[in-house]
């Protein structure tokens, strides 16, 4: 796949004769490209255009705006190196197009379907699509009430994920997001047979390398499509790698009628790209310094992913939060358009409790006794009720000493601290870092463990025996080794 390959037959060029194709470059300033197009239509906005810098070097940008009736302003999804003015553009005859289909399942692809894992060059045959297109009809769109099982205990009793819905991680830096997405695709492994396409949207260099060798290692690349947009690319390519990874999975979804789970890392990052391009443009700023195009920009890409006929694609977000600020308009805007959300407490990640989940913020539109049942949903409820009502009384512990409270409130206090050490558990893929293997956890054994705790079962357990266990079996049998060590 090379820039060239973008080329397809346009109609209206035909008719006018291939000077209609070309224009001419009139400015260049970093990654926005100002082009002229003398006597001919001009071509529509998100149109991709190919500027041939020399016979080696052709750059891939897209029409962002026009200027007037003979100019089109473009950003680069390139690097810009060598571009001067007065050279020939040629036009695509509609958006960048990326190859899709069994071909690129085991490759790591570029924005523009550039193979990027020094394999073998992709087939000349391979089927190419456009990285923008309308999402499916309201009418076409199924909802699906199935979950998707993790294995994961706090996010499959507090915020369940929906087969065909959309889930996003929300957390600071360096609460372990990127490390609760590696485990939820380590844990599907097993279980899930659809398509995995990984989006890394402005990730670094080694976390892309790092993937591509777990999946490797795993044996899970051969059903699975890595898309980079890494940090030292332009902010064009970093912008629209989620609509190249988007473009993958609706051609398996569309075409192949295939399941397709979708990764995100890191969403946040495509807000970033799109407001630094906006700021090329010389867009005035929204709140924040935002773009003023956030909201459209954000439910482009969002509500592209939705279940058609008897395919869904299942997106898993990762969404970086600015400064801990929840209230950020970049992440109330992205969670909006999320079914499930997985909310990382940096002051739990502080304490230990891995994965730092926040059993109070995180939540679910799944969390109903239609859906997940009324026993799920009670003990979700009475645990989010415990755990609430330990941390109104922090303050007094914090002041006074835990001695100073009631009878009640010091039991509802112990089954709390037993509660959040339970919801821990070792993961498999910081296995190499801790030493203990990963643990996945069926939701009857998490629902099951959760009743016991909740009903003083293990009102006289060591706090450290429910703490990094699977089920409530493995902590009984951590409990006894200990009692019988004393």
């Amino acid at each position: 796949m090379t820039v060239a390959d973008q080329v397809a037959p346009d109609n209206e060029a035909a008719r006018q004769g291939s000077g209609a194709r070309e224009g001419r470059v009139v400015a260049v300033r970093g990654a926005v490209i100002d082009i002229a197009f003398a006597g001919a239509a001009l071509p529509p906005v998100d149109d991709a255009l190919i500027i041939a810098a020399s016979d080696e070097i052709k750059v891939l940008c897209e029409v962002q705006s026009h200027l007037d009736q003979h100019t089109v302003r473009a950003i680069a999804l390139e690097a810009t190196t060598g571009l001067k003015r007065g050279l020939m553009v040629k036009r695509v005859g509609g958006p960048v197009r990326v190859p899709v289909g069994d071909q690129v399942l085991g490759r790591l692809l570029d924005v523009t379907g550039r193979v990027g894992d020094k394999g073998a060059p992709l087939p000349a045959d391979v089927p190419l699509r456009p990285i923008h297109r309308a999402p499916p009809p309201f009418a076409a769109q199924g909802g699906t009430s199935d979950l998707f099982r993790t294995g994961i205990k706090v996010i499959d009793l507090l915020a369940p994920l929906a087969q065909g819905g959309k889930a996003a991680m929300f957390g600071g830096a360096g609460v372990g997001k990127t490390v609760l997405v590696m485990e939820l695709i380590h844990a599907m492994v097993a279980s899930y047979q659809g398509i995995s396409v990984f989006a890394g949207v402005g990730e670094r260099s080694r976390e892309g390398h790092e993937m591509l060798l777990d999946m490797t290692e795993s044996g899970v690349l051969d059903r699975t499509v890595l898309v980079y947009g890494q940090m030292n690319e332009p902010p064009g390519a970093r912008w629209r790698v989620p609509m190249t990874a988007l473009a993958i999975s609706e051609y398996f979804r569309d075409e192949k009628h295939q399941n397709v789970l979708l990764l995100m890392d890191n969403v946040f990052r495509f807000v970033q790209a799109g407001m630094e391009v906006s700021g090329l443009l010389g867009r005035l700023p929204s709140r924040v310094g935002y773009q003023p195009t956030l909201a459209s920009e954000v439910a482009a890409l969002q509500e592209r992913i939705a279940s058609v006929g008897e395919a869904a694609i299942t997106a898993i977000e990762a969404v970086y939060v600015p400064a801990d600020d929840f209230t950020d308009p970049a992440v109330t805007t992205i969670a909006a358009h999320v079914d499930s959300m997985v909310v990382l407490s940096r002051a739990m990640a502080a304490e230990g409790m891995y994965p730092a989940v926040d059993p109070i913020g995180s939540s679910s539109i799944l969390l109903d006794p239609l859906i997940v049942g009324e026993e799920h949903a009670q003990v979700a409820i009475d645990v989010r009720r415990t755990i609430e009502h330990y941390r109104e009384l922090q303050d007094v512990i914090s002041l006074l000493g835990i001695s100073e409270l009631g009878a009640d409130d010091r039991r509802i206090v112990g089954r709390a601290r037993r509660l959040q050490r339970f919801l821990t558990q070792p993961f498999s893929v910081t296995e190499a870092f801790t030493g203990v293997p990963g643990r996945s956890v069926a939701l009857a054994d998490t629902i099951a463990g959760c009743r016991a705790i909740l009903n003083g079962d293990c009102d006289d357990w060591q706090e450290s025996s429910l703490y990094m266990v699977g089920t409530l079996d493995e902590a009984r049998a951590k409990e006894d080794a200990t009692r019988k060590g004393r």
